[in-house]
């Protein structure tokens, strides 16, 4: 359907598309400037069974956002972190994250091409020009903003075209929930599983090298050994949880070495456990310098005294290392008497 099919009555009213137009160059003005085009009508302008079919269009797809909302919630509550899903072309993906952006995409989607499809079919289309002006503006032109930001509202349809009006904040409500519903991988508040560890009273110090218990002989004077707890193997679930918090360093010096009180009482012949997990942001320590007894965190290069307590001496860090209390047990091994006594690795908002 053109627009001389339709009767005069109908058509949008005309406008000035000419202003400050020029034909031709002049010495007044040194650039022609034809104007604008004249304005065609779309068939929405013309036809309100056209625009109604756009209006139903527009509805739709901000319903589709609503309903993708929903399943970004239903996606993030059921589908489990560990499951897979093959993707043509893709491979194996991760079926949470999949669904996750899948049905993230199509709300935000569907509300951009919703908004788009309502701009271009049912907004006001008609180009204006206007002169420029000053960067100030006066009371007059404030007024005219305000007339013209209360036309442009009027001509949205947004409070004629309910329709749209509703979906579209239905659409706008829901799509927020999805980062809200992201804050669930906040919590629940880690209680105290931040301040425990692994270790116990007779738990044995397992070598991470040749996963076999340690003897104080296995511990030479200035060598660096790493252990983990008794019953801890690297096939379980939960290994990597486990381990960022119950690595152990242990050194050997000489009991005369030894500067802190509680260090000396806590080692059993001058070897010494502390946790491998540097005080800063919790990189795993791992270089030790023989003649100082300090040991180096190699992300931001932190330093610790292992003969006085492990305290900072250098670097970031805000505190100590932990110190793990350790014996013999009756076989000849060494075993932890109790577990840390303070959380291991970085502070955190509930340590007290």
């Amino acid at each position: 359907m053109s627009s001389q099919d339709i009767p005069e009555e109908n058509l949008p009213a005309a406008q000035d598309s000419t202003h400050g137009a020029v034909d031709v160059a002049d010495d007044t003005h040194p650039f022609a400037d034809p104007g604008l085009p004249p304005h065609e009508p779309r068939i929405q302008d013309i036809d309100e069974r056209a625009a109604k079919r756009s209006e139903r269009a527009v509805a739709l797809m901000f319903t589709m956002s609503m309903l993708a909302t929903i399943g970004f919630i239903v996606a993030f509550v059921t589908i489990p972190i560990d499951r897979a899903v093959y993707i043509f072309a893709v491979g194996n993906v991760s079926a949470l994250n999949f669904a996750l952006g899948v049905t993230l995409g199509l709300a935000l989607f569907c509300i951009g091409a919703g908004s788009v499809h309502w701009a271009r079919t049912l907004m006001a289309d008609v180009e204006m020009s206007d002169e420029r002006h000053p960067i100030e503006a006066s009371p007059e032109l404030r007024a005219r903003i305000h007339e013209d930001w209360r036309q442009g509202a009027k001509e949205s349809g947004l409070g004629r075209r309910k329709l749209i009006r509703n979906t579209m904040l239905g659409a706008l409500t829901l799509v927020p929930l999805t980062s809200i519903v992201l804050l669930r991988d906040l919590g629940p508040l880690p209680g105290t599983k931040l301040r425990q560890t692994l270790w116990s009273k007779g738990k044995l110090l397992v070598n991470m090298n040749t996963n076999e218990p340690l003897r104080p002989s296995d511990v030479a004077v200035g060598s660096l050994t790493f252990a983990k707890p008794e019953g801890l193997e690297e096939h379980d679930h939960h290994f990597q949880n486990e381990i960022a918090k119950a690595a152990l360093m242990i050194v050997r010096l000489q009991p005369d070495d030894i500067k802190d009180k509680r260090e000396l009482e806590w080692s059993h012949e001058g070897i010494v456990a502390y946790s491998k997990i540097c005080t800063h942001v919790g990189c795993p320590i791992s270089l030790y310098e023989q003649q100082t007894h300090h040991v180096l965190c190699p992300c931001h290069q932190s330093t610790f005294d292992l003969s006085d307590g492990a305290r900072v001496i250098f670097g970031p860090a805000g505190h100590a290392l932990p110190q793990l209390r350790i014996g013999v047990n009756e076989e000849g091994y060494l075993e932890a008497l109790s577990d840390f006594e303070e959380p291991v690795g970085p502070a955190f908002w509930e340590r007290g």
